[in-house]
């Protein structure tokens, strides 16, 4: 679709839908997002909505947002502030204005800021936009009236059409980025492939958004040009969704059923709708009664043979922990997916922290050694859940992978992969020599796991259970020499596993600080550094994914620089577990515990002020 105007290409944009929780922002942000993925831009996004399962219309507390940053080259976050903020309605303008760049345009339904909306959002006046001293360019369009004309002759009522307004914005936004609308046209025939009327209803309102800007000329329209360098396939992909791929690609890889046990939780459940849908390829999902049974349900799967995931956010790890305690003892393979959010007690069901990391290292009775990885992107999940799977099978340990509510319901530009490329998946199983000779705890000499012996193996049977067992005979054993040694062996083994040396970035050879952070903080960290090093700081960061056990040159990495400092979203779990495995080891830290992803801008004036105190 051609512009008869000038064209500006730009480097990057941020845009940010906001609404009411049923203004549709969320479809929206995921529309637009698509389509700049599709055309080859890298995007990075972060949908922001309210735990209330419906607030009051048009009131504070109910705005959903979402945030979606477009790149010619390589985007790491979401973005701090917005170059558009749409806002839907009145209390939408009032909460996230302060998204807003100086420099942004700001577009508004005007239908949706009469009297009765300006009181639910708190406006001491009939003008908003001069009570909150908005300087930006304003757009002030009728939409809803707009799309209520647009779809006149279409017999649908008065409700259903102006649930197709969040289209109109989209259609909007498109002209102002010089889209093309056919992707989004298939992204909603694809949609409402059961309702054809809605998707064609909501297809005209994009074009009406598309033509409104055309006509109007409403603000200059704008290019971002890929300048993506690694040719393939690729598709916008949430955390969640590249999780259950993951696990998917795993179990294709190892050759085994792919079983999930789990109980509904925000923000997990998304992983148990993806792998119901795909019974074609294997994939067998229960939807549990509980959490602990969720678990129970995989380890039996397992012990038959299968590769088992149960998926969760750190309340249902708190209840699964007793059976996470049974897989360690009987040495089965487990993923648990731990998908963090906002705590303690139900907390913040919708936001994220890192606040997890000490329960799944530690948050079990006895000795319960247990590897752990925390996943850094949403594209970077399915790699995270590949290895959690690989690391499960080939060691026969439970594995806790991490992810949050950012990386989760985030979403990235990712790179359909090659299986072909990905490491094999060798269970230990059990040999032919074995056979009648066959006891459960019987380990690789050098590696110290045990071998997979699956039930209904002729001349392997054999016990498992909660009960500690001799070494040798796999009999219930309270002795407490086979005690020791059965703890040291289960902690050796977890120990031994071997996982890739942490990278370090930026200026690795003479940085006068180091950030380190783990897991979700990735792009702002990295971006953080990426600001430092262009204002010529000196500055370096080394991010971990593999947090138990820690990669081998940890200590050489973090003992390298005089200054370092652990950056996470909690109040200091991840500096507290590296200081307690590195010996003289006091870093600075940066803690946030707020529910949503850090400010680049804010960490890069925290480092600064670090760097400049001696």
């Amino acid at each position: 679709m051609a512009n008869d105007m000038m064209v500006k290409d730009l480097e990057e944009v941020v845009v940010r839908f906001s609404g009411d929780s049923g203004d549709g922002m969320q479809l929206a942000g995921n529309i637009f997002s698509t389509v700049s993925a599709t055309v080859g831009n890298d995007i990075s996004t972060f949908p922001d909505y309210p735990a209330d399962i419906r607030a009051p219309q048009g009131s504070l507390t109910g705005v959903s947002g979402f945030q979606v940053h477009i790149g010619a080259d390589k985007v790491y976050t979401p973005g701090d502030k917005c170059d558009v903020l749409i806002a839907m309605n009145a209390a939408a303008l009032k909460t996230q204005y302060k998204f807003a760049k100086s420099t942004a345009c700001i577009i508004i339904d005007t239908d949706a800021f009469q009297k009765s909306d300006l009181e639910k959002a708190a406006f001491k006046t009939d003008d908003p936009i001069e009570e909150m001293g908005i300087k930006q360019e304003v757009i002030a369009a009728p939409i809803s009236q707009m799309v209520k004309d647009c779809l006149a002759d279409t017999g649908m009522d008065n409700k259903s059409m102006l649930k197709c307004r969040n289209m109109f914005a989209v259609g909007l936004v498109c002209w102002l980025y010089n889209r093309d609308l056919k992707i989004a046209e298939d992204f909603l025939r694809e949609k409402f492939a059961k309702k054809p009327a809605v998707a064609e209803a909501n297809i005209r309102v994009i074009h009406a958004g598309y033509d409104y800007g055309h006509n109007t000329h409403a603000s200059t329209t704008s290019k971002i040009e890929s300048k993506t360098s690694v040719p393939g396939r690729y598709m916008d992909i949430t955390g969640n969704k590249a999780t259950a791929y993951g696990f998917i690609a795993a179990a294709e890889k190892a050759g085994l059923k792919l079983f999930l046990g789990s109980y509904p939780i925000t923000p997990a459940t998304d992983v148990l709708h993806e792998l119901s849908k795909h019974k074609s390829l294997g994939v067998m999902t229960v939807q549990c009664e509980d959490e602990i049974s969720g678990c129970a349900t995989a380890i039996g799967a397992s012990f038959a043979g299968a590769l088992a995931v149960t998926s969760t956010s750190g309340p249902g790890v708190c209840l699964k922990s007793e059976a996470m305690n049974l897989a360690v003892i009987t040495e089965l393979p487990l993923v648990v997916l731990d998908v963090q959010r906002g705590g303690p007690s139900t907390g913040l069901p919708t936001k994220s922290e890192q606040t997890d990391l000490l329960q799944a290292l530690f948050g079990r009775n006895g000795e319960s050694p247990m590897p752990v990885i925390a996943a850094t992107s949403p594209t970077n999940c399915f790699d995270a859940a590949y290895m959690a799977c690989k690391i499960a099978l080939e060691h026969m340990t439970p594995v806790v992978l991490l992810t949050d509510g950012f990386v989760a319901n985030g979403s990235g530009a990712w790179k359909l992969p090659k299986l072909a490329e990905y490491p094999a998946i060798n269970p230990p199983y059990v040999t032919p020599e074995m056979k009648d000779n066959y006891t459960p705890y019987r380990r690789n000499a050098e590696t110290g796991v045990r071998y997979w012996a699956i039930p209904g193996q002729e001349g392997y049977m054999h016990i498992l259970g909660g009960l500690e067992k001799d070494s040798n005979t796999g009999a219930i054993s309270t002795d407490p020499e086979n005690h020791n040694l059965m703890c040291h062996l289960r902690a050796e083994k977890v120990a031994k596993i071997p996982v890739p040396d942490v990278k370090v970035e930026g200026c690795a050879d003479d940085a006068d600080l180091l950030i380190v952070g783990f897991g979700g903080t990735y792009g702002h960290l990295h971006s953080a550094m990426e600001v430092l090093n262009k204002m010529g700081k000196k500055v370096a960061l080394a991010h971990f994914s593999y947090l138990n056990p820690l990669p081998k040159n940890t200590e050489a990495v973090l003992k390298k620089y005089k200054k370092v400092v652990v950056a996470e979203q909690n109040l200091g779990q991840f500096a507290a577990y590296l200081r307690m495995k590195i010996d003289n080891f006091t870093p600075y830290q940066f803690n946030e515990v707020k529910g949503q992803p850090f400010v680049v801008a804010e960490l890069v004036n925290a480092f600064s002020q670090l760097l400049e105190n001696e």
